[in-house]
């Protein structure tokens, strides 16, 4: 299962997979930087389209390169399906989806569409939302229903906690081991069946290596009696030397078992001295 899981991130990232839409969602703790690298990597000879919302300078790999700020969704359109190559894979990078509004999204990525075409898009999750009418989904809510495959990316942080990185993060008291070219990264593949598929990685761009991410050990399982240390005032639970004691006690019914498992599947009635037995009765015993 792990080689298949990484043979799929592979076809994913070298553009070889059917997967329309790729949605990435990063964060200041860890950028799309690197994961757009690998992938420009895996995918030579590939027609890239940049549309640009927060870059300023056109990117080396860029085959177009447009600024959107400067233009409505659908000149940005019809400039994307003029370059679309018909020859190559075309490959749409869109740097930030958080300047579309969540009303015109959709049609958004509907008029990037195009079978020669796969979009991948990124979306900071750090942003925070504009007010909007609270009966509408939000910008992200949206685009993870929309997407073929979502791109997670995660910081790879052992001292911190979780809550302690993002406060951190969030007072923009960032620590130097972020933005790392190895990361975290949870994959979510859509296949046309409607299944879903979740596979958390490792991956090292400057290597080009994935693997996949183990959990820690599991935790010793917890037994009964400490699952009621200290929840009442009485005490319910035992000391080694009544544990002991209580294993080394034979049961009546291991007994009895023993003693009839020698008469096979009979049944087997023994008479106490109180029973009433009439011999002459023929449906006393019937064997």
């Amino acid at each position: 299962m792990s080689q298949n899981s990484v043979v799929l991130l592979t076809r994913l990232l070298s553009l070889k997979e059917s997967s329309s839409f790729y949605l990435v969602l990063d964060s200041l703790a860890q950028s799309s930087y690197y994961l757009i690298q690998e992938i420009v990597h895996n995918s030579p000879n590939t027609n890239i389209i940049y549309l640009s919302y927060e870059t300023i300078n056109r990117p080396k790999y860029a085959t177009e390169f447009l600024d959107c700020t400067e233009t409505t969704p659908d000149n940005v359109a019809k400039f994307v399906q003029s370059n679309v190559s018909k020859t190559n894979k075309t490959l749409v990078i869109i740097d930030s989806l958080n300047y579309i509004p969540s009303e015109e999204i959709t049609a958004f990525i509907t008029k990037l569409a195009n079978p020669l075409i796969t979009l991948l898009g990124v979306f900071h999750t750090n942003c925070p939302i504009p007010q909007q009418n609270t009966s509408y989904p939000n910008t992200a809510t949206l685009l993870t229903y929309i997407a073929t495959t979502i791109f997670e990316i995660e910081p790879i942080v052992s001292v911190l906690t979780e809550e302690e990185l993002y406060g951190k993060v969030s007072r923009l008291n960032i620590p130097v081991n972020l933005n790392s070219p190895q990361f975290k990264l949870v994959l979510t593949n859509r296949r046309k069946s409607g299944r879903s598929l979740i596979y958390t990685f490792i991956i090292d761009t400057a290597t080009h290596a994935y693997e996949i991410f183990k959990q820690h050990e599991e935790e010793e399982p917890i037994e009964d009696e400490r699952l009621l240390k200290d929840l009442t005032t009485f005490n319910l639970t035992t000391s080694n030397k009544q544990r002991l004691a209580r294993e080394q006690v034979e049961l009546p019914y291991m007994e009895a078992q023993e003693s009839l498992g020698s008469a096979g599947g009979a049944i087997v009635y023994e008479f106490e001295k109180d029973d009433d037995y009439d011999e002459e009765d023929p449906y006393e015993d019937p064997f």
